[in-house]
């Protein structure tokens, strides 16, 4: 396979996911934690994070919508110009009840209720085309509607491959709409944007900025040098994963390592600026001042081109890679 083309864009900056914001199942979320999380949005202001994503479909069982609650409550809490500085992007899930042209309008009011008015760009949450092909098309008009209505400034896509993105956007383009992003699970564990008939090359030609969620793949990448990932794996779902991944990332993480000393950084940051060198802005997910002060120090320095190309040479020849999302589109 062919080196995949160095990054073109100048400097991606790294925003803030909130997908662990009111999730039991997976993070182990409590209402306690909520002082936390606002110390961690509040840091991640400080330190000139602007880019927030969440999603309607965030929240499990009664804490369904919370991580739009929160935000919208941490918004509210900041002055007018701090407001105006952020980016905060939510996604809408093609529910199967949810069809036509106007199937996500009650579901785009509810998202601006929870976020108490702060949303700057809506996003398609994932794509139907593998399993309803017909339902898609319909529900991005709608959204392309409230863009054009002036209801909301910016749209964007989720787990959409190449071919569907083309056709996508060329729908768009024809009504002068505009697909400002499209994130995608992209890490040093789920390399595949960066294939040869991967989506990175595409988001580049059309000037569609790519957004990468997952980059430090559920944690993995996030353990310090020194902590064994094969030891003492997380609760829940993920502790399968870290137990069967774990043992087989040792030259990379020896190479992260490696990349990392320099620079006094975490092999967090290292897994970030890989996203970054292909020109993609890293969405990970934080729940701690000590994390925002960590994606927010990763800013500070890139990968040279050497260090990027190890890294894409151990990453594609990993034998096994983080799950494939089942809703991505080729």
């Amino acid at each position: 396979m062919a080196d995949p083309p160095a990054c073109l864009t100048p400097d991606p900056g790294i925003g803030v996911g909130t997908w662990a914001w009111g999730n039991q199942l997976l993070w182990g979320y409590d209402p306690a934690q909520d002082l936390q999380l606002q110390r961690t949005f509040e840091r991640a202001i400080d330190l000139g994070l602007r880019l927030f994503d969440t999603a309607d479909s965030y929240g499990t069982g009664r804490f369904n919508g919370r991580s739009e609650q929160l935000l919208g409550r941490f918004c509210a809490a900041l002055s007018p110009q701090q407001r105006q500085q952020l980016c905060v992007a939510t996604k809408l899930a093609p529910f199967p009840w949810r069809l036509g042209r106007s199937g996500l309008q009650r579901a785009f009011a509810a998202s601006r209720g929870r976020l108490q008015g702060q949303l700057d760009r809506v996003q398609l949450h994932w794509s139907t085309a593998r399993y309803a092909p017909w339902q898609e098309a319909p529900l991005l008009d709608g959204l392309a509607d409230l863009v054009q209505a002036g209801a909301v400034a910016e749209l964007g896509l989720s787990n959409v491959g190449p071919k569907r993105l083309r056709w996508l956007q060329a729908r768009l383009a024809a009504r002068g709409v505009t697909i400002t992003s499209l994130q995608v699970q992209f890490s040093l564990l789920a390399p595949e944007p960066i294939g040869s008939d991967g989506v990175a090359a595409v988001c580049r030609e059309l000037g569609i900025q790519l957004l990468a969620y997952s980059p430090l793949a559920l944690g993995l990448l996030a353990r310090a040098a020194d902590h064994p990932v094969g030891s003492a794996p997380p609760r829940g779902p993920r502790r399968l994963l870290f137990a069967r991944l774990g043992p087989r990332l040792g030259p990379l993480r020896e190479a992260m390592a490696a990349i990392a000393a320099p620079h006094h950084a975490s092999l967090a940051a290292v897994a970030l600026n890989w996203c970054r060198a292909h020109g993609a802005q890293p969405i990970p997910g934080l729940r701690t001042p000590e994390q925002a002060s960590m994606a927010a120090a990763a800013l500070a320095w890139r990968l040279s081109d050497a260090e990027r190309l190890e890294l894409d040479r151990l990453a594609l020849a990993l034998p096994e890679r983080m799950p494939a999302n089942p809703f991505q589109s080729a």
